[in-house]
């Protein structure tokens, strides 16, 4: 990749990278400069001077044609119309070589002009090409015409397809650096809440077991045993979210956040009711309920938390609420609760948090039954 004179990125070898390939093409002009050096026009100065200008404006024009800011310029057009008077006028005076001035002036205006413009530019010149060369030098050299049609339209089709492959390239580009950036985010979020949950459950239950040691070994044993099913379990699911196929099971996660309220002391009280759950809704709530009960686990100070869904046949809703002094588990966007925030507004739902109306801290989600599919939720592997 090399960055190109317009500030736009290309790929190496997309097209002509500037005007110097269009430069090739003046050489159709060396008939008239060989007319000019042997002496054959009447006035050598002035059609010397008519044949520089007409190749400066030349080169000018086709160096512009590279720019899409400067090709669009009102100035291109000028220096355009400047060419055309000059082609005229040397076609009307001498004929012959300097006919061949028309299919050059056809490649420059093919090069700066696209889409609905360029007939409206090559029919009128294809038409004074024909007439001119006609009075001239007759009908045999209505070809002219013709070589400046094919000249110009050629032109303009390479040109049109070389900007429409690079405009696809750096697409494709931009879509692969977008995709890169959704999965980094995903596993951003996804390591966050998995760390966060487990180290909070790992931490729970290595307190519970030394508060328990010095009274009742057998009873710490099973909270170690607990917080070794834990550390296996949470591999499993970094593994999965490395691969991007992990959905969760909202009644796993209920079972998981019952358990980890109880190791912490906290009261748990879970209720369910409603219709089955499309897996991608299941996952979205599982994510709510994991982090909710982090949250209590880590920040609320609570006694007692109340989980329940409650789903119709057209949307569900959960709700976790503590007795804590509250938490909002938030951080920064892309973390904690605001990342989920962004992920349930992606699935057409919403979700609150913020102090409980009795006390506490309360987390509501509200989500469609069957989410609509959101690429952030797709498997990447």
């Amino acid at each position: 990749m090399r960055k190109k004179g317009s500030g736009r990125w290309a790929p190496e070898g997309m097209g002509p990278p500037n005007g110097l390939s269009m430069l090739p093409w003046l050489l159709m002009g060396m008939g008239a400069v060989s007319h000019l050096l042997q002496g054959e026009v009447s006035n050598p100065w002035l059609t010397g001077l008519g044949l520089l200008a007409f190749n400066s404006l030349y080169i000018a024009v086709v160096f512009r044609a590279f720019d899409r800011r400067k090709r669009e310029a009102a100035a291109t057009w000028w220096l355009l119309a400047a060419m055309a008077v000059v082609t005229l006028a040397l076609g009307i005076a001498y004929g012959g070589p300097y006919l061949l001035y028309f299919p050059l002036l056809g490649l420059a205006a093919g090069s700066v002009t696209r889409g609905r413009r360029l007939p409206q530019v090559v029919f009128p010149l294809c038409v004074t090409a024909a007439v001119v060369s006609g009075v001239r030098d007759g009908w045999d050299a209505i070809n002219v015409a013709y070589g400046t049609f094919i000249s110009a339209m050629v032109t303009a089709a390479i040109f049109a397809l070389s900007e429409t492959v690079r405009e696809l390239c750096e697409t494709r580009q931009e879509l692969a650096r977008t995709a890169v950036e959704k999965e980094r985010l995903r596993f951003s979020r996804d390591l966050h809440d998995l760390l966060g949950h487990t180290l909070s459950v790992i931490v729970v239950k290595s307190e519970a077991a030394r508060r328990l040691a010095p009274r009742d070994i057998d009873a710490a044993l099973a909270q170690v045993a607990d917080i070794e099913s834990v550390g296996r379990q949470a591999l499993t699911e970094i593994r999965e979210a490395v691969t991007g196929y992990r959905e969760g099971s909202l009644g796993a996660e209920l079972d998981r956040a019952r358990d980890v309220l109880s190791s912490a002391g906290i009261e748990p009280v879970v209720r369910r009711s409603g219709p089955p759950l499309e897996p991608r809704t299941e996952a979205l709530l599982s994510w709510v309920v994991r982090e909710s009960a982090t949250n209590a686990v880590r920040h609320s100070g609570a006694t007692r938390c109340e989980i329940e869904v409650a789903g119709s046949p057209e949307r569900v809703r959960l709700t976790v609420t503590d007795d804590g002094r509250g938490a909002a588990g938030s951080g920064t966007a892309g973390s904690g609760l605001a990342g989920l925030r962004e992920r349930v507004a992606a699935a057409g739902g919403t979700l609150d948090s913020g102090p409980a109306p009795r006390g506490g801290f309360r987390v509501a989600a509200e989500l469609p039954v069957e989410a609509p599919a959101s690429r952030e939720w797709e498997p990447t592997g």
